[in-house]
């Protein structure tokens, strides 16, 4: 294995078949998403959270007509992220539930009574198995790289985009042949008061042999401070999301690219386009 190949793996956010247990994970969990369900749930909660969070997704004409495509997020709000909710319901308003949007989530996510459901909505393992096999069907995969370490970023740095040194989407990508679509959100962090990802304390407390990396500290209501747990109730702050053109990699990097430059790449378009949305917002929550 190349050096490169190496470098990789080893910031690879997707497991590759394995849960805590050691078992491989089902990848025939794609076949679980269930469009009638989606639109159901869609349906019943769409009309709270336009009017909660005022959502306004963008930019959705020049996303790939057809085919697969990995969109690539931010991700924000800490644990009642309202990243989905915001985005799924313009995807499916555009392109309809014969397109499936795949979501890649943590193998914790699935430790709830609403795993069935999570399934149902889309919602698989996040390993480049399922990935690349999503994105063969023709499907959408939304990933988020820099998941909680993303999620939980400090408000005071909402505007940064930051996957924490993992690279892993850029290989799924090229290995499924597929455009990334980046896509950017703000107000997220804005949800609660996000004080510090709490990575020094996790890492001090020996916690990543159980996967944990930090212990974040948020303010907000109704339980004030918290550190991790519980999840305050998310302030109606006015969330964008705004959604880029489509990257090519073999088109413009070669067949043969580099992740890391790839990754950079991405990154900075994303930044650009954050950074512009925050020059647009006029005040905090208000938008």
């Amino acid at each position: 294995m190349r050096r490169e190949d190496n470098r990789v793996l080893r910031h690879c956010d997707y497991r590759w078949a394995e849960d805590l247990s050691g078992n491989e994970i089902d990848e025939s969990e794609i076949s679980r998403w269930d469009p009638g369900f989606t639109s159901a749930l869609i349906g019943a909660v769409t009309p709270v959270v336009r009017r909660w969070f005022r959502a306004e997704v963008r930019g959705l004409e020049s996303f790939p007509p057809t085919g697969g495509a990995l969109l690539v997020s931010n991700h924000s709000g800490g644990v009642l992220t309202p990243d989905w909710n915001v985005l799924a319901p313009a995807f499916y308003g555009r392109f309809g539930y014969g397109r499936p949007l795949y979501t890649l989530a943590h193998y914790g996510v699935f430790f709830t009574p609403f795993r069935a459901a999570l399934g149902r909505l889309g919602v698989i393992h996040a390993n480049r198995g399922n990935a690349i096999k999503a994105l063969r069907s023709g499907a959408v995969v939304l990933a988020f790289p820099g998941g909680d370490y993303d999620a939980f970023r400090p408000t005071l740095a909402q505007n940064v985009i930051d996957f924490g040194g993992r690279t892993g989407y850029v290989a799924t990508a090229m290995q499924a042949g597929v455009p990334i679509v980046p896509a950017v959100s703000i107000g997220g962090q804005e949800t609660q008061l996000f004080v510090t990802r709490g990575n020094r304390l996790a890492k001090r407390l020996g916690l990543k042999r159980i996967r944990i990396e930090i212990l974040p500290v948020t303010i907000g209501l109704p339980f004030g401070m918290t550190v991790f747990f519980p999840a305050n109730m998310p302030l109606p702050t006015k969330i964008v999301y705004q959604v880029l053109e489509p990257i090519d990699i073999a088109a413009r990097f070669g067949t043969d690219a580099d992740a890391e430059t790839v990754d950079t790449h991405v990154r900075a378009v994303m930044q650009a386009a954050l950074d512009r949305l925050g020059r647009q917002r006029r005040i905090p929550i208000l938008g």
